[in-house]
C-alpha cells in the first residue's frame, strides 16, 4: 500500500476490510483511488454505503474469509477487536494472509492477532499517524508507524516495536485526548479576543470530542503505559496550582505588612 494517493505504479493488492466505521471507510476510499480491490464486512450494516462505493459487502463473515483477500485490514474500535477476532471461523482461510491492525495501541492487538490467528498468517501492527480531515488531499508525507511482528515476504513508515509505540503514544496521544477532554468538560467555546494559544485549545477541545468516548477510553484501557501518564498529568497539574496558591499568599503577606 503506497502513503500517497497519487497514480504511482505499485502492486494492485484485494483488501478486506474488517470494521468500515469512519477510519475504514476513508481508508477504503483512498485505496480504491490506488487501484486495490477493496471489500469490506462489518458488524454494522454498510451495505448501502459500500454499494455507492462500489465496494463489496459481506454481511456473512465466511464469504469474506473465502473472498482470497491478500490482505486484512483490521478497522475495528480497540474495546471491541477481541470479541470481532474470536468470533470469526478463521479456520475458513483459504490462502497465506496479512493482517494489518490501525488501531491506535500497540501491544493489545499484537498480543490478540498472535493469540488467534494461525502460525501461517503474517502480522503487521501499525498506527497511521493521520486520519480523514489530515489526510483529507493523501498520505505523502505522513507517518505510519509500524512492527513487523510476523512478516515473511519483505516509503513512509516508522519502523517501531508495538511497546515503544505504546509509551510514546501515552504520552502524545492519550495525553493530548486528555486534555481535549478535560477542555471539553470545561466547556472552553472561542471568544471575541481569542489569542493563539487560545485558539490552539479550542482545536484540541474539539480534536478530542470529534473522536467516540469509547476510542478514548480504549486508548487508556489498551495501553498499560496511559495510566501512569494520567497521574503524571493530575500531579503536574497539583504543583502548578500549589505554586499558584504559595505566591499568592506571599503576595497576601506583603500586602499585610
Amino acid at each position: 500500500m503506497s502513503s500517497s494517493s497519487s497514480s504511482l505504479p505499485l502492486q494492485t493488492l484485494k483488501i478486506g476490510i474488517v470494521g468500515f466505521g469512519t477510519f475504514g471507510q476513508f481508508l477504503a476510499e483512498t485505496m480504491i483511488k490506488q487501484g486495490h480491490t477493496t471489500r469490506a464486512t462489518s458488524r454494522t450494516d454498510y451495505s448501502q454505503l459500500c454499494h455507492q462505493l462500489d465496494v463489496p459487502f459481506f454481511r456473512d463473515v465466511i464469504p469474506f474469509l473465502e473472498a482470497d483477500n491478500d490482505v486484512i485490514l483490521i478497522c475495528t474500535s480497540i474495546l471491541s477487536l477481541s470479541e470481532v477476532l474470536n468470533s470469526m471461523p478463521l479456520r475458513r482461510l483459504k490462502r497465506h494472509t496479512l493482517f494489518v491492525d490501525v488501531l491506535s495501541v500497540k501491544e493489545h492487538p499484537r498480543n490478540v492477532l498472535l493469540q488467534v490467528l494461525p502460525e501461517n498468517m503474517d502480522v503487521l501492527c501499525t498506527h497511521p499517524m493521520f486520519g480523514p480531515e489530515s489526510g483529507k488531499n493523501g498520505w505523502k508525507d505522513l507517518p505510519l508507524v509500524y512492527e513487523k511482528v510476523r512478516v515473511r515476504n519483505e516509503t513512509r513508515m516508522v519502523e517501531m516495536s508495538c511497546e515503544e509505540h505504546d509509551k510514546v503514544a501515552a504520552r502524545s496521544q492519550f495525553l493530548s485526548h486528555s486534555i481535549g477532554r478535560i477542555l471539553a468538560e470545561m466547556g472552553i467555546e472561542s471568544t471575541s479576543m481569542n489569542t493563539k494559544s487560545f485558539e490552539t485549545l479550542v482545536k484540541l477541545k474539539e480534536s478530542a470530542t470529534n473522536d467516540s468516548f469509547d476510542l478514548f477510553s480504549g486508548l487508556f484501557i489498551h495501553n498499560r503505559f496511559a495510566q501512569q501518564e494520567l497521574m503524571n498529568l493530575e500531579q503536574s497539574f497539583e504543583k502548578v496550582k500549589q505554586r499558584l496558591l504559595k505566591k499568592m499568599s506571599e503576595q497576601q503577606s506583603l500586602s499585610s505588612v
